[in-house]
């Protein structure tokens, strides 16, 4: 199984959710491949912010192995799921789609665990507050993929 994360600058959201999906993953002896990405390049070869570098380590998760890249049009090829945070990320990936089956790998990670609502994961980056609602939101998402699949 290879599931990928996306974000806009992947520096916030998707690599907490990485990190937190690599954990379950080892936690559950399973074997997996989970990577983030960006939809944009604005960060590309950056760690993740500091501050979710801090909620990860609040949580005993180090995320600071990870680096940014930018989504790829071959990551829909590559991957087997792909998570967005958000509407407008789920709709930037589903442009570089050129097969409904690439589209059906797509989904708005919320839809995990709270089915059905397209309920975002807020970009936490303006601002100093929301990382550790987003380590929650992300953490609740994680479970219920790896019920999911497991």
């Amino acid at each position: 199984m290879k599931i990928l994360m996306v974000c806009l600058g992947n520096i916030c959201r998707s690599p907490l959710a990485e990190g937190i999906l690599k954990q379950k993953v080892f936690e559950n002896g399973l074997d997996w491949h989970v990577d983030s990405a960006g939809t944009s390049g604005y960060h590309a070869g950056e760690l993740p912010d500091p501050r979710s570098i801090d909620v990860a380590n609040k949580h005993g998760l180090d995320i600071t192995d990870q680096k940014s890249r930018q989504f790829l049009s071959r990551d829909l090829d590559q991957f087997d799921v792909i998570y967005a945070m958000d509407t407008s990320n789920y709709r930037n990936i589903l442009r570089l789609a050129q097969t409904p089956e690439e589209e059906a790998k797509v989904e708005i990670i919320m839809n995990m665990s709270r089915p059905g609502i397209n309920q975002i994961v807020p970009d936490p980056y303006y601002g100093n507050d929301g990382f550790e609602n987003v380590y929650q939101m992300l953490d609740e998402a994680c479970d219920a993929i790896i019920e999911k699949y497991k």
